[in-house]
């Protein structure tokens, strides 16, 4: 499907925001709610959307964006000892684990996130292949405690739907938005999504955090122009 027919109807006040910019002194209140509205609507579509590949196209785009990353990863040289997190996907999300074991094999430091303290930004646990993983927040296999906490030099984040401006729509709780606003310095950023789950614009708001890239199963589909 294409055009605004197969996407939840704008906020009302947000259709009116330019994609690519927005006073975060002038969001106000009843925009804010349009726009909550819209992304519930736009998460169930995308995960519906995600969920229709079926088992078998869900692992061909897994295996697609893993090369994909693969190529950008290698592009920055070594990464021996380079900290890359990752993430343990769930709901159907991309199944990053063969090239997170392979920069493991290669000498980076691999970590995966974990919630600790709700509404927090996240930590970040060393993990490597065939270690004891335990059960974390929404049941999230995690790396147990004892696990070194790792700064994240390289962070590849899932996104159920992303934008032009690299802005990324998650499940809503807002955890990688803490999380890249508590990190100093700001690690290297690649969304993992779909190519069929971009929009025009997310409406971001005073707290979205764009990424520096997207990368989908076509290849780098979305670049941030001014990356700091």
């Amino acid at each position: 499907m294409s055009g605004q027919g197969a996407y939840a109807s704008p906020p009302c006040m947000a259709a009116e925001v330019d994609p690519t910019y927005f006073d975060p002194i002038g969001t106000d209140a009843q925009q804010a709610r349009d726009v909550a509205r819209w992304r519930r609507a736009e998460r169930a579509r995308l995960a519906g959307l995600r969920e229709g590949l079926g088992q078998t196209g869900r692992a061909q785009v897994s295996n697609s964006i893993c090369g994909h990353l693969e190529t950008v990863l290698g592009a920055r040289g070594t990464l021996r000892e380079t900290v890359v997190a990752g993430y343990w996907p769930i709901r159907g999300e991309p199944d990053l684990r063969p090239i997170l074991s392979d920069l493991h094999a290669a000498g980076a430091c691999v970590a995966l996130p974990v919630v600790e303290t709700p509404a927090a930004p996240l930590v970040f646990r060393r993990w490597m292949p065939g270690m004891r993983m335990l059960r974390g927040h929404w049941n999230i296999p995690v790396p147990p405690p004892e696990a070194e906490v790792l700064t994240p030099d390289i962070a590849l984040a899932p996104c159920l739907g992303w934008d032009e401006g690299c802005y990324r729509l998650g499940w809503g709780g807002g955890y990688y938005d803490r999380t890249l606003a508590a990190l100093s310095p700001r690690p290297v950023t690649i969304g993992v999504a779909l190519a069929a789950a971009r929009l025009t614009t997310i409406y971001p708001q005073p707290h979205d955090i764009p990424l520096d890239l997207i990368v989908t199963e076509t290849g780098v589909s979305g670049e941030r122009k001014d990356p700091s």
